[in-house]
């Protein structure tokens, strides 16, 4: 009788315990949200244990919030899913005519297959390189944002050499690329819009400015990667050390730039991009460039369109083939994707996704992409997309379906492929400067972020429309946790960037990680 009475004393003192911690870390979260700067916010957040389900925090759970590039996380899912981590686009070159003394008597035809970088972020080793700050977010003030110390042009130098060993030295006709794969679509959120099955450099042209040497000299900028067809016109002024960087990158007319701006004198080198007009006429310039470079010589010219017809779809792929490129596997390109927030890929997904199932447009994958998650149990009636990126203005979902998917996923295949393509808190991608680098919770959270921000003209500032966080996380005891978090709606004052939220958002991880289960 005493040993039972033991035992229930024991029971009653830990449900009292685990529930008297629970209410120290509502209290602490909700002191979080109840600040004077989130008077006029939405904030909506759960938080359950990743193996019972059970809830260890909710506000608002059941509410729809703008989830910015958390949509990433339904994308991502569906992709891998749909083709599986190891999947591997390939990109083959055919030729249309006759070879005959190294000539080819007529046309090369590039089909374009959506590979996402056509070998510009590889190493060589099937990986895929990245930056914590990926160029595609360069804007006139960033100075953190990089290129990756890889050879944007990998995939077409292959597949010009392959051209070259196929005893091809000169054609006599056009150059084409095959772009049907699916139609041209406009994607979501910020950095290249114009979706292609061609892509290369991320459709961007990078533009690198060095200050000069003196206050007053010309800066010197180049670009990446150099081609002949675009033409860019250049006056970036070096100034005093102490003075902010500006430097602006502006369309002036087709496959023409103009940069204007200044840059402090003993400045890195900073990044900014052109997004191309027209990516397969950039891909097709570029495949002529390099195809010279290898040796072959190509009669027509990459700054005019080609005036040959592509063969009928389906006759493609029944000529001869003399080059193929092989991508790295789908893992890879989710890894990019999640852990830099990669609007142009993340947009592109649900038109593969269409493509597989024998359709062609955003819309058709999104429906698909549904089907999937139905199938997962997650509640698809509390969800509205209209995109695969978070930037359009139909998507919203809720904490509790964000919870649902990622719980939903465990027990995937394909789990261990997009788990570990999330950012981590405090070590990598767009979470690599959330906490300070001494925070206990450092590396204990795998999540995607989510930003959306518009500016207030009115009042001169920033309206933040959304700030975002969902994936695990294991607290400070072992307990593995599942949790979406968001925030919607917050006027910035002047001067403040919308970082100040994503530090709020990791300081809310450091609360569970130390005071949750």
């Amino acid at each position: 009788m005493l040993l039972r009475s033991c035992s229930f004393i024991f029971v009653v003192l830990w449900f009292t315990s685990v529930a008297a911690g629970q209410e120290d870390l509502k209290k602490r979260i909700d002191a979080v949200m109840n600040r004077p700067e989130y008077k006029q916010a939405h904030w909506g957040v759960l938080v359950v244990d990743a193996k019972s389900g059970k809830t260890v925090y909710e506000h608002n759970a059941e509410k729809l919030f703008t989830p910015a590039s958390t949509t990433k996380l339904y994308t991502c899912a569906s992709m891998l899913a749909m083709f599986g981590p190891d999947y591997k686009f390939e990109t083959p070159v055919y030729r249309r005519g006759e070879i005959a003394g190294g000539v080819l008597q007529g046309d090369l035809i590039l089909v374009a297959s959506g590979d996402f970088t056509l070998g510009g972020r590889t190493d060589g080793k099937d990986v895929m390189a990245y930056a914590d700050n990926d160029h595609t977010y360069a804007d006139p003030t960033a100075t953190k944002t990089a290129i990756t110390e890889t050879d944007p042009l990998a995939g077409l130098n292959a597949l010009a050499r392959q051209v070259r060993q196929a005893d091809i030295r000169i054609i006599t006709g056009d150059v084409l690329i095959d772009d049907r794969l699916f139609p041209t679509a406009l994607g979501t959120g910020s950095g290249p819009g114009l979706l292609t099955p061609m892509m290369v450099n991320d459709n961007v042209v990078d533009v690198l400015v060095s200050p000069g040497s003196a206050v007053g000299q010309m800066a010197t900028v180049r670009c990446r990667p150099a081609t002949a067809f675009v033409q860019m016109d250049a006056q970036v002024e070096t100034v005093a050390k102490t003075a902010p960087p500006y430097i602006e990158v502006r369309s002036v007319g087709p496959q023409r730039f103009a940069v204007r701006g200044r840059i402090p004198i003993g400045s890195k080198p900073l990044v900014r991009i052109w997004p191309v007009d027209e990516p397969v006429f950039f891909g097709r310039a570029l495949f002529i460039e390099c195809l010279r470079k290898a040796g072959v010589e190509v009669r027509t010219s990459e700054l005019r369109r080609p005036t040959s017809e592509l063969p009928d779809h389906d006759q493609v792929n029944k000529l001869p083939r003399v080059g193929s490129f092989v991508s790295p596997p789908l893992s890879e390109a989710i890894k990019v994707t999640l852990k830099v927030s990669h609007n142009l890929y993340a947009s592109t997904m649900p038109l593969l996704i269409a493509t597989k199932n024998g359709q062609s447009t955003i819309a058709d994958g999104l429906r698909w992409q549904r089907r999937f998650l139905k199938d997962l149990d997650v509640p698809v009636e509390t969800i509205s997309f209209a995109g695969g990126a978070g930037g359009a203005n139909a998507d919203c979902t809720t904490p509790r379906a964000t919870v649902a998917l990622i719980q939903a996923m465990k027990q995937r295949k394909e789990y261990a492929a997009w788990h570990a393509a999330l950012p981590v808190l405090g070590v990598d991608g767009t979470l690599a400067e959330s906490v300070p680098g001494i925070s206990p919770a450092k590396g204990k959270v795998f999540a995607k972020t989510g930003t959306i921000s518009w500016f207030d003209s009115m009042n001169n500032r920033t309206l933040l429309r959304s700030k975002a966080l969902a994936g695990t996380m294991t607290t400070a005891s072992g307990t593995e946790l599942t949790f979406a978090m968001f925030v919607n709606d917050v006027p910035l004052p002047a001067g403040v960037p919308t970082t100040r939220e994503g530090k709020t958002l990791g300081h809310i991880c450091e609360l569970i990680f130390e005071y949750g289960p």
